[in-house]
This record gives structure tokens, C-alpha cells and sequence, in this order.
């Protein structure tokens, strides 16, 4: 069981470009807290709207999994709303900048389960752990010790 983190395009059109890589303390949390749960991550930053597309078909064929989706430039793309209602599993709106610069895909496109945004790269985390709850792996990585 994976747990797949796909981000799309920082920009379209002329001026392609894929997203900036996630901080290093923030990936290696990702990685940790997906390991101690039983499940691994796939990471994918895609360059342009048909590779974001693409990485979502992908990931789809491993039913019963989750992605972590960062539309990027993307979000308002006819072809991204177009696919999301066709995918079997569930999927976590990942924004890292924030309300003010990353729109967000339309209300109920999909089997979104939430969206984190706010918190900067720290987002992915939040998003990882909504994801874990929805597949009933959330306690397993817990190894939080009150008292004695």
C-alpha cells in the first residue's frame, strides 16, 4: 500500500515549470511518519498538465490508496475536473502557499476527503495524516507516551 503525493505544474503554458522540490526536514517527516504507519509514499512533481494527468491515472490503478494532489497551475483546468469524478480513490487537496495564491479545485469534483492548506510545506504533513485516518492507519504511527 502506497500513499501517492503528485504535484502539479508551478506554471503552464510557455513558461513550464514543475513544482519547487518540498523542503528536506518535511520529506524526511513524510517518509517517517508514512513508514511507522505501514504504508510507504511515491512522489511525483509533474512539468506539465498532461503529466499531472497521467501520474493520476497511474496512481488510480492501485485501488484503495490515497493521493496527495497538488494542482499547482493546474487547478483550474477543464481536463484535471474533467478526470477527478472517473478516479476510484480518494484524494487530499494539498496547497503549500496558501488561500491567497494557489486556487483551489471546485467543491465536490471528485472523492476529495479534504483540503490542507496554510501551512506552507508543512501542508503535506496535515494532508499525510488526513490520508492515514481515511485509510485506518492514523494510530498505527502514533507513538505518543503521556505519563510515567
Amino acid at each position: 500500500m502506497s500513499i501517492f503525493i503528485i504535484r502539479g505544474p508551478g506554471a503552464t503554458g510557455a513558461l513550464i515549470r514543475t513544482a519547487v522540490p518540498l523542503p528536506g526536514p518535511v520529506l524526511k517527516s513524510l517518509v517517517h511518519r508514512a513508514i511507522d504507519a505501514g504504508t510507504s509514499v511515491a512522489i511525483r512533481a509533474c512539468g506539465s498538465e498532461q503529466e499531472l494527468l497521467d501520474a493520476l491515472r497511474v496512481a488510480d490503478h492501485a485501488r484503495g490508496e490515497v493521493t496527495l494532489l497538488d494542482p499547482g497551475a493546474c487547478a483550474h483546468s477543464p481536463r484535471l475536473h474533467d478526470l477527478l469524478p472517473h478516479l476510484h480513490n480518494a484524494y487530499v487537496e494539498v496547497h503549500a502557499e496558501g488561500v491567497a495564491q494557489d486556487p483551489w479545485l471546485p467543491a465536490g469534483i471528485g472523492h476529495r476527503l479534504g483540503v490542507a492548506s496554510g501551512y506552507g510545506a508543512q501542508s503535506y504533513v496535515l494532508a499525510l495524516d488526513i490520508a492515514l485516518d481515511h485509510l485506518g492507519l492514523a494510530e498505527q504511527g502514533a507513538r505518543v507516551h503521556v505519563g510515567t
